[in-house]
């Protein structure tokens, strides 16, 4: 991650303000899971020098489950993310090892009915495309998929984008990726939009920055207000509202207090450098009691634990 001040005209030049390494993507939804009390397993590739080392150790460090072992002989790939005063951000992105992903391998992180797994656009790329929808095609029943589409959806052949279309259970982006399926700019009216793109009974969550997020669920629309704060780095809070989600839907929270619970987790992260600096449990609950949020506030959601009726509580799988 580089802190610039604008990005460069075309062959041009800029000089960073300052340069850090992270483990961020997939990495950055798992933790956010974790530290909200989800178990979670990493169900993609890693790889095997200094960028999969900073995976594992980010990831085993909240304890993240990896279900394969590192891609021998290749490295994890990089993302530069170039980070502007206004807290936008700018990506370029390399491929490694983490495109080595094959159905065996995913079915390796042994997702249970009940469980969750979450399903980020870019591993919507070739050469994961394949292998990924052939092996959530193949998923036990119970098993729930949600997809956060980033801008790889757009850009997908028409026929595989109705394949993981029709498989997706939970649709979580922001109203530009929503638009960008629907040709609706509206953020409400376009998480209806969405639904109809999805299978019967599928729930749309549409972020929408500072001014929190649309969740639609069997038919209605709700606007879950935000928690709007001053941004240093924009950079992970949708995964981290993605995490938060996924974790708090394990937990037996219901969909409009997940969501709340979701959009405290990003506004958190938005005050925070770096893309896996989601929150923990016990920091969102003090976000939302603090007296400034002196709002009616929906019920509470279960802590780090069991769901009833399940001997451990379900999995948040990422790839």
């Amino acid at each position: 991650m580089l802190e610039v001040g604008g990005l460069p005209v075309r062959g041009g030049n800029v000089n960073a303000h300052s340069s850090q390494r992270y483990a961020g993507g997939a990495v950055s939804i798992l933790l956010a899971a974790a530290r909200t009390g989800a178990r979670a397993v990493h169900a993609g590739a890693h790889g095997s020098g200094p960028n999969g080392d900073l995976v594992r150790q980010a990831l085993t460090a909240e304890g993240v489950h990896l279900a394969d072992p590192p891609v021998p002989g290749e490295d994890t790939g990089i993302c530069v993310v170039l980070v502007e005063p206004t807290a936008e951000r700018t990506f370029i992105t390399t491929y490694g090892a983490e495109r080595r992903i094959s159905v065996d391998s995913l079915a390796r992180s042994g997702p249970a009915p009940g469980d969750v797994v979450c399903v980020t656009g870019y591993s919507l790329y070739p050469p994961t495309r394949e292998p990924l929808l052939e092996w959530l095609e193949g998923l036990p029943e119970g098993v729930q998929v949600v997809l956060d589409p980033g801008a790889a959806l757009a850009e997908m052949p028409g026929e595989d984008r109705a394949r993981m279309l029709a498989l997706t259970q939970v649709w979580t982006s922001n109203a530009l990726e929503a638009k960008e399926l629907t040709g609706v700019g509206d953020v409400a009216a376009a998480a209806g939009a969405v639904a109809g793109h999805l299978p019967e009974g599928a729930v749309v969550v549409v972020r929408d920055g500072a001014d929190g997020c649309v969740l639609h669920v069997e038919g209605a629309t709700t606007t879950v207000p935000g928690f709007p704060q001053v941004p240093v780095d924009t950079n992970g809070a949708g995964d981290a509202h993605t995490g938060v989600l996924c974790a708090e839907r394990t937990l037996g929270t219901d969909w409009v207090t997940a969501a709340r619970r979701a959009n405290a987790a990003g506004a958190i992260k938005v005050t925070r450098r770096g893309p896996a600096t989601a929150p923990t449990r016990a920091e969102v609950d003090a976000f939302l009691a603090s007296p400034d949020r002196d709002e009616d506030r929906p019920g509470g959601s279960p802590g780090r634990g069991t769901v009833p009726g399940h001997a451990e509580p379900p999995v948040v799988h990422d790839l």
